[in-house]
């Protein structure tokens, strides 16, 4: 994807079910990229069109004119995708740091990380409900 954009640069999940159809598809239309999601998503051919031609704005796709429709072909890779979606939950989530990822999905606690508070200890002998609540 081009760099310098302000918008994100994740496509929205409509727009990725879209561009996910034509990384299995190669090239398609309209119809085509339809017909792949109505398995899962019954939509619109307006809703798809307007998809795809967000995509094409975005520089993620490139349409030709075939006939009466266009054909569209992804430009950017499914690994591109999956690398700066990796990017900005790092960046949002593990405060940039690749290493705290890493140790959360090894289900440890990554050694910057502050650890949670402790739950207060019960009380030693029964008490009256006020005194619990206070």
């Amino acid at each position: 994807m081009r760099r310098g954009r302000t918008a994100r640069e994740i496509p929205p999940p409509l727009e990725l079910q879209c561009l996910t159809a034509l990384w299995i598809l190669g090239e398609a239309n309209v119809q085509a990229v339809r017909d792949h999601l109505a398995s899962r998503k019954s939509l619109a051919y307006t809703t798809v069109m307007t998809m795809l031609d967000r995509l094409t704005r975005k520089q993620v796709l490139t349409r030709r004119k075939v006939g009466r429709s266009f054909l569209y072909q992804p430009v950017v890779s499914r690994d591109e995708i999956r690398r700066l979606a990796v990017r900005e939950l790092v960046d949002s989530l593990f405060d940039g740091e690749d290493a705290q990822l890493r140790a959360y999905l090894n289900g440890g606690l990554p050694a910057t990380a502050e650890p949670e508070a402790a739950a207060p200890a019960p009380p030693d002998g029964p008490q009256t409900l006020d005194a619990a609540l206070l």
